[in-house]
């Protein structure tokens, strides 16, 4: 018998996004030939990666560190 593993833990949640970043990564995704659930994820993977550098950089900013 065929077992279809997903590879993760996933939870069902519902987001508001505007309809213009929808359609465009919409297209990214078929771009890609990738389903738009995994797009999105990668991009919030991404995101939650890099914010720390961010929040980083603004602090440095704020104490006149020079990068």
């Amino acid at each position: 018998m065929l077992t279809i593993e997903k590879g993760f833990d996933s939870t069902s949640k519902t987001f508001r996004l505007p309809v213009e970043l929808v359609d465009e990564m919409g297209k990214v995704a078929a771009k890609n030939k990738i389903s738009l659930n995994n797009l999105v994820i990668q991009c919030l993977m991404y995101a939650m990666a890099h914010i720390e550098d961010s929040e980083a950089i603004d602090k440095n900013n704020k104490q006149g560190v020079k990068q």
